[in-house]
């Protein structure tokens, strides 16, 4: 972090430097990744006590921090203008008067053990009028550039001594001129009183607790009539203000709260009161990706490339197993054998769990990488236990189960009846490959296609080439689909991320097999290429799971599926086989599950965010705002099926809008 004097920070300022530094005698940190119209403080955060102090103050470190108000910089570390206190309260307190600033006394002990010189307070107080003299030209600065200005000036406090209840959060109003601004004041409350905490009742109020009748807001008050300034005191349920101790996941959501509340409070005011028309919480966050996440993203991927799940758990004795199973249908259990594992699990998890997340400090951002992280961590363990009694344990971690809702998803589509005769499979693979290359020209999107016997499924993407089953034939619905499929959405994808500045979104999001699986089959039913029976193969796959993972055997599964649901010998045995490869994978179901969730968005959204890379629905609120920052490029390529409309099949439709 670059170490600067007052006069070069201040400089800076003037000239909208964006800058990220600590003031050179260790006192502040600023923050500006983009000049936007507001402001956030956290003046009592520090806990430094200048050396020459530490053997004169009479109280500990414990009796201290008490009273201090850390992790409040936490808080406010997703937004684009932070000022950060780093010097403990008890040295000067930002938030009272220059003349007062130093404690002789504070609730109820005695500071010093021996009087300060004339030249040790001096330097305090230096400290305190620089802090002002930077926070000035910060304010003077946005209020000439943006017409206004938002200082959220956050605190937190001690609350268990107080006898009555306490909210939350307590907005001090009595240094604002509520007349002027009665509306952004109670929108502020209003936006507090809906934020979401861990185990944590969460109420806001006004003047409760505390009526903001610190310094900071009477600086402001007395020299800027374009700013308003609303304190915000934090009630310390994100940690034991005893003991000390810290709860990880409510300052967690605290910050992903704060980063919401704030930037959605700030776009709100700034509509309302300068000429912008349209603005969101996205736009006045900043639009440059911090360095911090593009390193840690360099070092994710450098770890996690070409870690391909399902290139480890394809039998590489498919078609043996097969032909064995077939002369024994009703007792032999195939073996498949598997690909060997060349990455140390150890040494990958070691080097997971060392990247620095917590260097980042947006946090949505932050709380994704976190999430990859935590999954791809999951996967090798799934990966390490292929063939084994573990993977299906790891399976049901990384993917899930059906739940009763999917079950019955599944048996309602099943109960229909097949209305038209299925097309002859009458394509070969060689003509399917030639069929792909002509897709892939009209995509304009360069690629490898080619032909393999290793696949149980038709097709498969893997990176920028895509693979068709030779043992397979197709019917030419099939084959549309499977473009659609295939082409439309994992290769488009794949691209895609190619062109993003995040190489997080080519390893893939948590939840990224869910959203693209049912995006790709969204986009085969939109190209009119999705027949009764290609729905049906969807609910078998759900049952097939819920039978493996009930305990049921292979040929017990497959045996089921052929003769309750009448199906040829071959397809019994790949719906069975993909559920029981590897030891227990149960992918399968979220096919269908992926597919309604994928109709819901296509309904109610834009969809364009999710096709950036290997996304995840859970992610697309994030996803969205990063397009909108600039952060993130729009989408190049889309699927073709999404310029169409839905397939004319009123029976499929109706069937689809059923499925919950």
């Amino acid at each position: 972090m670059l170490q600067l004097t007052e006069a070069e920070v201040l400089d800076k300022i003037r000239q909208c430097i964006p800058f990220e530094a600590q003031l050179n005698d260790g006192s502040l940190i600023i923050r500006i990744s983009e000049y936007q119209p507001y402001i956030a403080t956290a003046i009592h955060h520090g806990h430094r006590l200048r050396g020459d102090l530490l053997p004169k103050c009479a109280l500990s470190e414990e009796e201290r921090y008490f009273e201090e108000d850390p992790f409040t910089g936490d808080f406010i570390s997703s937004l684009p203008i932070v000022l950060q206190g780093e010097d403990s309260r008890y040295e000067y307190d930002l938030n009272r008067p220059p003349a007062s600033c130093i404690y002789d006394e504070a609730w109820g002990h005695k500071v010093w053990s021996e009087d300060l010189t004339d030249v040790e307070r001096n330097v305090s107080q230096a400290k305190h009028a620089c802090y002002y003299r930077i926070l000035g030209c910060l304010i003077a600065t946005l209020e000439e550039r943006f017409g206004l200005c938002l200082l959220y000036d956050i605190h937190s406090y001690n609350y268990r001594r107080i006898e009555k209840d306490t909210p939350v959060f307590n907005l001090g109003t009595k240094q604002v001129n509520g007349r002027r601004w009665h509306k952004e004041l109670q929108q502020l409350v209003s936006r507090l009183n809906e934020v979401e905490l861990p185990n944590v009742d969460v109420s806001a109020k006004a003047n409760d607790v505390f009526k903001g009748m610190g310094y900071q807001a009477t600086f402001v008050k007395e020299n800027f009539t374009n700013t308003l300034i609303m304190p915000i005191e934090v009630k310390k349920i994100y940690m034991d203000e005893n003991r000390g101790e810290n709860f990880p996941l409510v300052i967690e959501k605290l910050k992903e709260a704060m980063k919401t509340v704030l930037t959605e409070h700030a776009a709100e005011t700034i509509v309302r009161r300068t000429k912008v028309r349209r603005v969101t919480g996205s736009d006045v966050l900043a639009s440059k990706l911090p360095r911090e996440v593009i390193k840690l993203d360099r070092q994710l991927y450098s770890i996690a490339k070409g870690i391909n799940t399902l290139s480890y758990i394809n039998p590489m004795n498919l078609k043996q197993e097969k032909r064995r199973f077939f002369l024994k249908p009703h007792e032999y259990q195939p073996r498949f054998t598997y690909r060997q594992l060349d990455i140390d699990p150890y040494k990958f998890r070691e080097k997971l769990y060392r990247l620095p997340v917590e260097d980042i400090r947006d946090a949505d951002i932050q709380k994704m990488y976190r999430k990859v992280i935590d999954q791809l961590a999951v996967r090798i363990d799934l990966l390490t236990s292929i063939g084994h009694e573990e993977f299906l344990y790891n399976s049901l971690r990384y993917y899930g189960q059906p739940d009763e809702q999917d079950i019955a998803n599944a048996n309602f589509i099943l109960h229909a009846r097949e209305y038209e005769e299925p097309e002859p499979e009458l394509i070969s693979a060689q003509d399917a490959i030639a069929a792909f290359h002509e897709a892939a020209k009209n995509y304009d999107i360069p690629c490898k296609i080619v032909g393999t016997q290793k696949l149980i499924a038709r097709a498969m993407v893997s990176g920028r080439t895509i693979k068709i089953n030779l043992n397979s034939l197709f019917s030419q619905k099939d084959l549309n689909a499977l473009i659609h499929h295939e082409m439309g959405v994992h290769l488009v994808t794949s691209v895609n991320a190619d062109q993003q500045p995040l190489k997080v979104l080519k390893l893939g999001l948590p939840g990224n097999t869910h959203t693209q699986e049912g995006l790709a089959i969204l986009c085969e039913h939109l190209s009119g290429s999705f027949p009764l029976h290609r729905l049906k193969i969807l609910a078998l796959r759900v049952l097939a799971v819920d039978f493996m993972v009930r305990g049921e055997s292979f040929s017990d599964t497959y045996n089921h599926l052929k003769f309750t649901y009448n199906l040829c010998k071959g397809e019994a045995f790949t719906v069975t086989a993909r559920a029981f490869r590897g030891g227990g994978f149960t992918k399968d179901y979220l096919y269908l599950k992926g597919l309604r969730d994928a109709l819901v968005y296509y309904r109610q959204e834009d969809l364009s965010s999710l096709f950036v890379g290997k996304t995840g629905f859970e992610f697309k609120p994030l996803l969205d705002e990063l397009i909108t920052r600039d952060i993130l490029r729009k989408p190049v390529f889309m699927p073709k099926a999404l310029m169409k409309q839905a397939g004319d099949d009123p029976i499929i439709d109706f069937m689809l809008n059923c499925i919950k």
